[in-house]
């Protein structure tokens, strides 16, 4: 039986943790394969999965009336797809699609919150891991600001 526990391991997420919480994640995880144009999910539908990409571009859209999907960032390997899936209910609050061939692990985010709830010291590691992925966003959000009004 393949493991996931050296492919989670190396992803930058999840670099540096306990093996033993490798081990416990890599029980919620499987590996998914995503074609180009294919949703990983859409905004107001139930989050079930948490996406470890480790190879492709994801495009992180929202859809305004007006425009249609508009692209609010872009994400590739190494990066994490549908980190707003944290505080409940479990809801996405945009649309993700592959822009080109995707391969991820997908993490079971039910199963993952159990394991929190289990573990404080995962749910711990896993929460400041969260919280450095919301800076960034928040970083990213100030940039297009920024750019998008001239300031």
């Amino acid at each position: 039986m393949e493991t996931l526990e050296p492919i989670l391991a190396a992803h930058p997420f999840l670099q540096g943790l306990d093996p033993r919480h490798l081990q416990s994640i890599g029980e919620c995880a499987t590996k998914v394969t995503f074609e180009a144009g294919r949703l990983l999910f859409r905004g107001q539908d139930e989050a079930t999965h948490f996406y470890l990409i480790n190879q492709g571009q994801v495009a992180l859209e929202i859809f305004t009336a007006r425009r249609g999907p508009i692209m609010i960032q872009s994400l590739s390997d190494g990066d994490a797809a549908g980190w707003l899936w944290f505080p409940t209910p479990y809801h996405w609050h945009y649309d993700a699609r592959a822009i080109f061939l995707t391969r991820a692990l997908a993490l079971n985010v039910k199963e993952l919150m159990q394991r929190c709830e289990q573990d404080p010291l995962l749910g711990y590691e896993l929460m400041k891991r969260y919280a450095h992925l919301l800076a960034v966003q928040f970083r990213v959000t100030i940039l297009q600001l920024v750019d998008m009004y001239g300031a």
